[in-house]
Parts: C-alpha cells; sequence; structure tokens
C-alpha cells in the first residue's frame, strides 16, 4: 500500500499523485465471477438526461464479491489480489476446498496463500468471518452486517474499520471511523482486519480528464447560472447567491437531514464527530 508522485513530464502529470497497486498480484479477474454493467450516461429510458454531470468513462466489469461471507465451516485459500473498478478497496479471489470460487474485500496485509474461513467457532485471525458476539473487545473489523444474513452494509471502503468496544445482553457496541458510537446485534457477522488501500484518500487526480476517465462530466457551479435555474444564480458580479442550497432550495451545509422518526435512530448511542 503506497502512492507515488509522477514526473511532471506534462501538464497534467505535475500534480498527479497516483497508487503503486504494489499489492495487486494480477490484473485478469475471474470470468465466472465477472458480469457486465452498462452505463446509463445519465439518460433515462427515453433517451432523455435526467441526472446531470454523469458519462462516458471507461468501459468496466462488475466483480460479483460476497459480502454474506456464508461459505461457513469451509476453509479458503487466497490466491489472488486484484484490483476492482467500482470500488476503493482492493479485492481477493478465494478458493475454497469444496470447490466454490469467490470474491471478497481484501483487508490490509492480507497474503496470497494465507488460510481464511468464515463462521461461528473461527479463529480471531486477520480475513476471518465470525459473530460480534465471539469477536474479542478491542478487535478492530469491517463489512458488519446490521441485519444476520443479510450481508455487510457497513465499512466497506479503503482504509476504514470499527472497533468492537464492549457487548451487553444481544446487543454489541461499535465505534466507528466517523465517531459514532453504534449498537448491532451481536449475532451479525463482521470481518477481522481493517479495510485495505488506506491511502487511496491521498490520491491527486492532476487533471480534469481524470474524471472524464471515470464516468464524470464538469459539474456547474450554482452562482454560475441564471436565476430561473438555481436558486443561488444571478447577481451582479461575483456575488455569492446567501446560503448554500441545493437546486430545488434545500440547505445543503449544515442541515441535518436524517429522519427523525428513524427506527434505527436508538441504535445511535453518540453521533459522529463535529
Amino acid at each position: 500500500m503506497a502512492i507515488k508522485k509522477y514526473k511532471p513530464i506534462t501538464p497534467g502529470m505535475r500534480h498527479r499523485i497516483g497508487n503503486t497497486y504494489s499489492e495487486i498480484t494480477t490484473s485478469t479477474p475471474e470470468k465466472s465471477l465477472v458480469t457486465k454493467r452498462s452505463s446509463s450516461g445519465g439518460r433515462n429510458n427515453q433517451g432523455r438526461m435526467t441526472m446531470r454531470y454523469l458519462g462516458g468513462g471507461n468501459k468496466k466489469q462488475y466483480r460479483i464479491i460476497d459480502f454474506k461471507r456464508n461459505n461457513f465451516g469451509i476453509e479458503g485459500e487466497v490466491k489472488s489480489i486484484e484490483y476492482d473498478p467500482f470500488r476503493t478497496a482492493f479485492i481477493c479471489l478465494v478458493y475454497f476446498t469444496n470447490g466454490d470460487k469467490r470474491y471478497v474485500l481484501a483487508p490490509a496485509g492480507i497474503k496470497v496463500g494465507q488460510k481464511i474461513v468464515s463462521g461461528a467457532g473461527s479463529s480471531p485471525d486477520l480475513g476471518n468471518t465470525l459473530p460480534l458476539s465471539e469477536v474479542p473487545l478491542g478487535s478492530v473489523i469491517h463489512n458488519i452486517e446490521l441485519q444476520p444474513g443479510r450481508g455487510g452494509q457497513m465499512v466497506r471502503s479503503a482504509g476504514a474499520n470499527a472497533q468492537l468496544l464492549s457487548r451487553e445482553g444481544k446487543y454489541a457496541l461499535l465505534k466507528l471511523s466517523s465517531g459514532e458510537n453504534r449498537l448491532v446485534l451481536a449475532n451479525c457477522l463482521a470481518t477481522m482486519g481493517t479495510v485495505s488501500n488506506a491511502d487511496h484518500s491521498l490520491e491527486v487526480k492532476g487533471k480534469a480528464g481524470k474524471s472524464r476517465h471515470l464516468g464524470r462530466r464538469p459539474r456547474v457551479r450554482g452562482v454560475a447560472m441564471n436565476p430561473v435555474d438555481h436558486p443561488m444564480g444571478g447577481g451582479e458580479g461575483r456575488s455569492t447567491g446567501g446560503h448554500p442550497r441545493s437546486r430545488n432550495g434545500q440547505k445543503s451545509k449544515g442541515l441535518k437531514t436524517r429522519d427523525k422518526n428513524k427506527a434505527s435512530s436508538r441504535h445511535i448511542l453518540s453521533r459522529k464527530k463535529k
């Protein structure tokens, strides 16, 4: 896991900071775990633009990731660590002793040839998946379920992790990387370790063309529009247009948008850091 600064042989490379991908062991994905996923370019079935600032981008094949880790009690061996164009983290290809092949999120520090296993009774080693009721207190975990059997939904992006603080009754208390303390059912599964590619946040695109490769078209600022197009549009010169708000008038900085009556709010003991 490392980043590199490119030599400024072109203007676009002058500020480019990219990943060395030193952990990646192969560039060819497993054919049986790859599926087609077409891009819409922001258009609907009538060909009309319904989402702005989308379009272009390099062609991508979707890798089917096993977030459920439900191959219980069957040992698997890590065959390769690969790049996934649909996520910030790396993934690893695992061959199981029953002949099954699956992609899973690669934890930081995992090596080719390492053995992993999931299910109750598994040892709390790197890459293993086990219920929160069996995870040692203080452990760092990722790919955490919110409902048993649904598959990991929390802590899946590059460099993310959560810490198991305590257990009380049927709940486990987790501290997320945002600073939020949250209760999760103790029979939910979680994977040991931190998600790989922690240096992803240090990358710098260096040029607008890099965003175009990722399928992102240029975004127009609201203050550069006319009053008919945006609440912050119009005005003489470089007027800011008042309090920042979205195209439909909703304030965009500081306004809490979470539903006050959301059922899962009672599981959040303290909110994320200001």
